[in-house]
C-alpha cells in the first residue's frame, strides 16, 4: 500500500463523518510540538512528512529516523490551521508511537548483537496491512527486512516440506520456473534436514528452534563442505538469548518478538 493511501485511510477512519470540534471551533493559526515522556529510538518521520505534506502542515523536525532520544526532548514542531491539526493530532502521535515502539524494540536486539557480525532480520508476523509500515519501523531501529511476502524468495517450510515427495526434484523444477534473481531458503529442524536442503541446492538454511549446540553442528559442516549458504537462526529468539545464539556462527538471526512485542513508547503533542 503507498503512504499516500495508508494515511488517508488511517485519517479516515478517526475522522469519521467530521470531526465534531470543527463544527464549534474559530479557525486559527497555530504552532504544537511533540514531545517525549520516555526514552527511546524514533520512527515514523518518513511517513509523518508525507502526512504534512497531504494536509499542509508545516514541520520542523528536531530528530531523525533510527535517532536516539531522551525523555523531555521535543522531537518535532508543527505549525498549521488549528482545526486541521488537531483533527490530525492522534493519526500524527500513532504514527510515531507505533514506529518508534518497533524501532526502539529492534534496536536493543540490534545492540544485543554488536560485535558478532550477526544481521537482525524481522519476519511476516506483522498486523494484517500494516507490514510495509512495520518493516519500516525495523529499518528505524537498525534491523533489516527478511521476506516482504511470498513472492519475493521460496520459503520452504515444515509444512510445504510434508507435501514434496522428492526435495531434489522439486528443486529442479523450482529452478526452472521461479525468477531467476529469488533464493531458495529451507527450514530445518535437524542435521540430517540440513544435510538434504544443502545437497538440493538451498540458497540459505534456516536452523529452526536448534540449540546452540546443534547449531554449531551445522555451522561446521556448512563452512567445510558449502560455503557459499547462508546461515539463519530462528525460533526461541528473545533478548536474552539472542548473544549466545550469535555465537554458533549463523549469518543471520530472525525474530518476530521485535514487532509483535513491542510496546508503544510515551509520546505526547502539545499546543504552543
Amino acid at each position: 500500500m503507498l503512504k499516500e493511501d495508508f494515511i488517508k485511510a488511517m485519517v479516515a477512519e478517526d475522522i469519521g463523518r467530521g470531526d465534531l470540534f470543527t463544527r464549534i471551533s474559530e479557525s486559527k493559526e497555530v504552532r504544537a510540538y511533540i514531545i517525549a515522556k520516555s526514552d527511546g529510538v524514533f520512527g515514523g518521520r518518513e511517513y509523518i512528512d508525507v502526512l504534512a505534506k497531504m494536509y499542509g502542515l508545516a514541520l520542523t523536525w528536531e530528530v531523525k529516523d533510527g535517532e536516539a532520544f531522551k525523555k523531555g526532548k521535543k522531537l518535532l514542531f508543527i505549525a498549521g490551521e488549528s482545526k486541521q491539526l488537531l483533527s490530525l493530532e492522534r493519526s500524527i502521535l500513532d504514527i510515531a508511537l507505533h514506529a518508534s515502539g518497533i524501532a526502539t524494540m529492534t534496536n536493543r536486539y540490534v545492540k544485543a548483537l554488536e560485535g558478532s557480525g550477526v544481521k537482525l532480520l524481522d519476519t511476516r508476523k506483522t498486523r494484517p496491512m500494516l507490514r510495509a509500515f512495520e518493516k519500516y519501523a525495523v529499518r528505524c531501529g537498525g534491523g533489516i527486512n527478511h521476506r516482504m511476502g511470498l513472492d519475493d524468495c521460496l520459503m520452504l517450510k515444515d509444512t510445504h516440506l510434508k507435501t514434496i515427495d522428492d526435495l531434489d526434484a522439486f528443486m529442479q523444477e523450482v529452478r526452472r520456473k521461479i525468477p531467476f534473481t529469488s533464493k531458495v531458503e529451507i527450514e530445518c529442524e535437524d542435521m540430517a534436514m540440513v544435510e538434504r536442503a544443502m545437497k538440493a541446492g538451498a540458497d540459505i538454511v534456516m536452523c529452526d528452534n536448534m540449540s546452540v549446540a546443534q547449531m554449531k553442528e551445522v555451522v561446521v559442516f556448512r563452512d567445510a563442505h558449502y560455503p557459499h549458504i547462508l546461515l539463519e537462526a530462528s525460533g526461541n529468539v528473545t533478548l536474552e538469548t539472542i548473544s549466545e545464539i550469535a555465537q554458533s556462527g549463523v549469518d543471520a538471526i530472525s525474530s518476530g518478538a521485535i514487532i509483535h512485542q513491542a510496546t508503544w513508547i510515551d509520546l505526547s503533542m502539545k499546543v504552543l
